[in-house]
């Protein structure tokens, strides 16, 4: 998923709800963790492709786009009609955990291109109609296509107006799953970009326990680079359980991990 903490104003930003008549993407199967192990697991016997080298690009961009390329996951988003490979990541996630349920209400922060909201729409069942469809509202300052079911904020979401529009579109205001895949773009430096991030990572805490309903959840991108065990004392201060889990779907060279909060506890509002 796109970065999220900057970009130009584009004036007042305008929520926009895809029909549920709009062509859909293949939706994952309930245990969507063994359709990745089929699907990837062919894309991963497939020949290496290796790319040229471009006069203007770059060793390390050859590498990154060498990698992209030959990474079965991206492969088989492509094939599932899914956003991004980062959809797998939520997919192996819940397959595990059981976060998204039906009819709950989630907020995705950070939500370009789309992979995490494509999967919490579909498991939650925000195209449905009725009393018992879920709801998904997404957000991003990186503009994105319409998803069948998911209102779509384009505003940063460290915009003072953002959380009080993200609630205005729940039931009752409150949400029952908070997911955030929020990063900050990298400067190149490692100290840097690990403290920008994890300040992302504890506004979306400071976000969730504002809004999550009591025994909500909280899914979150974090980075190894010593500080994160202190977002994990804060988590739980405020969840019953608190996790730290790799999903196959990251790649094992990233120092991305994904914390999984459970049993959100009302202190106070």
């Amino acid at each position: 998923m796109k970065n999220t903490t900057k970009g130009p104003s584009k004036g007042p930003s305008k929520p926009h709800t895809a029909r549920p008549k709009t062509a859909k993407p293949k939706a994952p199967k309930a245990k969507g963790s063994g359709m990745v192990a089929g699907q990837v697991g062919s894309a991963q016997r497939q020949l290496k492709v290796r790319v040229k080298h471009a006069h203007k690009r770059s060793v390390s961009s050859n590498r990154w786009l060498e990698r992209h390329i030959n990474d079965p996951y991206v492969a088989a988003s492509k094939r599932d009609g899914f956003r991004s490979r980062a959809a797998y990541k939520l997919i192996e996630i819940d397959d595990k955990y059981r976060v998204l349920k039906r009819g709950h209400r989630v907020i995705d922060l950070g939500a370009a291109p789309g992979g995490w909201a494509q999967i919490a729409a579909e498991r939650v069942g925000a195209a449905e109609s009725g009393s018992n469809a879920g709801q998904v509202v997404a957000i991003d300052y990186l503009q994105f296509d319409p998803i069948p079911g998911v209102v779509i904020y384009e505003l940063d979401f460290l915009d003072p107006t953002a959380p009080e529009k993200l609630k205005s579109h729940l039931r009752d205001g409150r949400a029952d799953v908070v997911l955030s895949d929020m990063a900050a773009p990298t400067t190149g430096h490692t100290r840097t970009d690990h403290i920008r991030i994890m300040g992302l990572a504890e506004a979306a805490i400071e976000f969730a326990c504002e809004v999550l309903e009591p025994g909500g959840a909280f899914i979150s991108k974090v980075f190894q680079g010593g500080t994160e065990g202190e977002l994990l004392n804060l988590l739980k201060q405020h969840f019953a359980v608190v996790r730290h889990v790799k999903p196959p779907a990251s790649r094992a060279e990233s120092a991305e991990l994904y914390v999984i909060a459970t049993g959100f506890r009302v202190t106070k509002r």
